[in-house]
């Protein structure tokens, strides 16, 4: 995967990541299971 700009925040108890090159966002406990998740969820968005 090519570089992947994202922001991340903090909504309730999780947080929140969201890609800034592809309309694509996730979430997670932790900062880092958050931009896995993202990670996992743009692989998908371009695999469909």
């Amino acid at each position: 995967m090519k570089e992947m700009d994202y922001v991340i925040w903090k909504e309730g108890k999780y947080y929140v990541s969201q890609c800034l090159n592809v309309n694509v966002s996730s979430f997670g406990d932790t900062i880092d299971e958050a931009v896995n998740n993202l990670k996992e969820a743009v692989e998908l968005y371009f695999e469909g």
